[in-house]
């Protein structure tokens, strides 16, 4: 089945959020000819929108009846309208409905509140913006509000799942009702959430912990020592925790990475692919390990494109996290100070699940560096752990009330 971007004005092939091209069928003739959709349910759930909702609105858009038979899942507009038609009305949904005002981000919830105000709650940015009470789907929903699912922080499978795309990535619909002051509450918790990401490696969150560098001449040594092991054989670690020839496509490809550090996401795809691992697991630690600088924290977001769509699977997270584990371990020590913040980048992405990460911060490993560094990363890490599990308690006090 074909799979377009959830937004089509976006021409961008790395785009994380995607669908299925919808697909109409024709059915009957003169006064009862109907347009059936087939694969409502499967565009619907990568929007994180019931198929109720699209259907309804062509109906409303074209001035035509709908009928849904969700247990065949049959899903009718009455009347002929051509494929290229319901396309351009979904857009039109997906901008009035899914789309975050202020982003432009389609992960977002619709929350009805106790005034019967429909809002989108966008998870990427945290921002709730209304939508346009006048369209006469409104009405609809408000009478069929979205089913209110478990609250999930994970990735875009968030679940995976439930999407085409990697992460892909959508919760399911969430409705609730919800009174001024729980908005309040609600919106006081994001902004919190907020601060206390932007200052994970402050003073205050690690003063305690000693992050300064050893300069001795001993260690100088052994990072070199290390550093050019790694220039050598990029991929040491891993499933058999051997050195790799140099001409290996994973030593290639990391030297290359180090060559080539302007190249975009895109060129670099490219080259994993050529090489025939794009797809293996391993390929995410090289990437990370050997491409990022010092400067690893405002160089990643120009490559988030690139690991959503090459971290499909735990076993692509727990290299990404071997790679990060190497990259300021091993290559580039000064970044210990700011492991919260490049883990807090690839959550946000939905790259990271939370369970996964919990699991590797628990779990002092020397699987991909010595057993001190491992400890040494993951204390390092701990502010974020912490937020992690401060935020999901968060969500278990709200779904309780």
């Amino acid at each position: 089945m074909a799979v377009v971007n959830v937004r089509r004005d976006v021409d961008d092939k790395f785009y994380r959020y995607r669908m299925p091209l919808l697909m109409t069928k024709i059915e009957g003739k003169g006064n009862g000819i109907k347009t059936v959709v087939p694969n409502m349910s499967d565009v619907a759930r990568a929007l994180s929108r019931p198929p109720t909702y699209p259907t309804k609105f062509f109906g409303c858009e074209l001035g035509a009846q709908t009928s849904f038979d969700e247990k065949n899942d049959r899903y009718i507009v009455n009347g002929a309208h051509e494929a290229n038609k319901l396309r351009e009305l979904l857009d039109g949904f997906i901008d009035k409905f899914v789309l975050c005002k202020s982003c432009k981000n389609p992960e977002t919830d619709l929350i009805i509140t106790k005034s019967e105000e429909i809002l989108r709650d966008c998870k990427a940015c945290g921002e709730r913006t209304g939508v346009d009470m006048r369209h006469k789907l409104t009405t609809f929903i408000v009478k069929n509000p979205p089913k209110n699912p478990k609250k999930s922080k994970g990735k875009k499978g968030t679940s995976n799942a439930d999407s085409p795309t990697p992460g892909g990535q959508h919760a399911e619909s969430a409705s609730a009702d919800v009174d001024a002051e729980a908005d309040a509450s609600d919106d006081e918790l994001m902004k919190r959430i907020k601060a206390e990401a932007a200052v994970l490696t402050t003073e205050t969150s690690i003063a305690k912990e000693d992050w300064s560098v050893d300069t001795s001449a001993e260690a100088v040594k052994a990072r070199i020592k290390a550093v050019e092991a790694g220039v050598a054989a990029l991929a040491v670690g891993g499933d058999d925790d051997s050195e790799e020839d140099a001409d290996s496509p994973n030593s290639v490809l990391g030297r290359w990475c180090q060559e080539n550090r302007e190249a975009g996401p895109v060129e670099v795809y490219k080259k994993a692919d050529e090489l025939g691992i794009a797809k293996k697991h391993k390929t995410a630690q090289i990437i990370v390990q050997a491409l990022f600088t010092e400067n690893a924290v405002t160089e990643l977001p120009k490559y988030m494109p690139l690991f959503a769509k090459m971290v499909t699977s735990e076993k692509h997270q727990k290299a990404l996290l071997g790679g990060i584990e190497r990259l300021v371990g091993i290559y580039h020590p000064g970044l210990i100070e700011v492991v919260p913040k490049i883990l807090m980048e690839f959550y946000q992405a939905d790259i990271l699940e939370e369970e996964v990460v919990q699991q590797w911060g628990t779990h002092v490993s020397k699987k991909y560096t010595d057993k001190e560094t491992s400890k040494r990363v993951r204390k390092a890490s701990e502010p974020f752990l912490k937020w992690l599990e401060e935020a999901d308690d968060s969500d278990e006090d709200d779904d309780d009330e």
